[in-house]
């Protein structure tokens, strides 16, 4: 395989808040394990894509630059692999993925898409909503800020106010779910699939005692098909685990850092890497 040229972009700094080391280290992993398999894998920055100096024909993506996503796109439209894919990325902006998400009939919260120059006190109090969280649409999240847990209405106007002085138009609010809060990766198209109970703000592990049963292989499931309804391969986010055992899908993240499993996960993603290239490559030599 020593004639597949990989390009490897990493995502940009401001798009890893809290996980500059980790996005890169995934990266660099599974460009580890693609070398290991005799591909040739060179690791560009955000920054020198967007200049135009990636030429290779396959490219693996972490990135989250909206400059970035035309790019990609642009790339794919024109006969390249991309992984994930620039479109797919693009889907994972909170307002999209909102409604992608809620058309695909994927668990997921109700939720407001508004604008940050609105009044929503009356719109979460028709919706009966209090408790809620407060996202910024556009793109994906850059401060801790573009995520914000609100107690009732009004504090929730003056963070959406604030968006709106920041320069954000977009703004999604989700229902705030009480339960369990589940982290989990997986990469479409394999049977591999991990998650557990988030502990902390380290995600060290716990004892799983008391915490509620699920059925994991459902789960799996619907994640699969929030992946594929979103276009992308490498995928990860949170799930709300309520007493009863049904969960809802809070969260899902293009690319993830994978931090917990970043080893196991590198080996798994190479796989499909190379699968995808070859059944890339059938469709154009059939094609021919």
């Amino acid at each position: 395989m020593a004639d597949i040229k990989i390009a490897g972009i990493m995502r940009a700094g401001a798009y890893s808040p809290n996980h500059i080391g980790n996005d890169a280290a995934i990266l660099n992993l599974t460009a580890e394990q693609l070398r290991k398999r005799g591909c040739e894998v060179k690791i560009y920055s955000e920054e020198q894509l967007i200049a135009g100096q990636v030429t290779e024909d396959v490219i693996i993506s972490m990135c989250r630059h909206h400059r970035s996503f035309p790019i990609l796109q642009k790339k794919e439209d024109e006969g390249a692999l991309v992984i994930n894919s620039g479109y797919g990325i693009e889907n994972c902006t909170r307002e999209r993925l909102t409604r992608i998400l809620i058309g695909s009939n994927i668990p997921t919260p109700d939720s407001l898409i508004v604008n940050t120059n609105e009044v929503v006190t009356e719109r979460m109090k028709e919706a009966g909503m209090t408790k809620a969280w407060i996202k910024r649409g556009d793109y994906h999240t850059m401060h801790k800020e573009d995520v914000t847990y609100v107690r009732h209405t009004e504090e929730a106007q003056e963070v959406v106010q604030e968006y709106f002085l920041r320069g954000i138009k977009r703004a999604v609010i989700n229902r705030h779910i009480e339960g369990e809060l589940l982290k989990f990766y997986g990469v479409y198209g394999t049977p591999w699939f991990h998650c557990f109970f988030h502990y902390g703000s380290r995600e060290a592990r716990g004892t799983d005692e008391g915490k509620p049963q699920f059925d994991h292989d459902k789960l799996k499931e619907v994640c699969t098909r929030a992946a594929e309804a979103l276009d992308i391969k490498i995928f990860g986010g949170d799930a709300i685990i309520l007493p009863d055992g049904t969960f809802t899908i809070i969260d899902f993240n293009d690319w993830p850092s994978f931090a917990p499993c970043r080893a196991e996960a590198s080996a798994v993603i190479a796989r499909a890497i190379l699968s995808e290239i070859k059944n890339h490559n059938a469709k154009k030599t059939a094609r021919k």
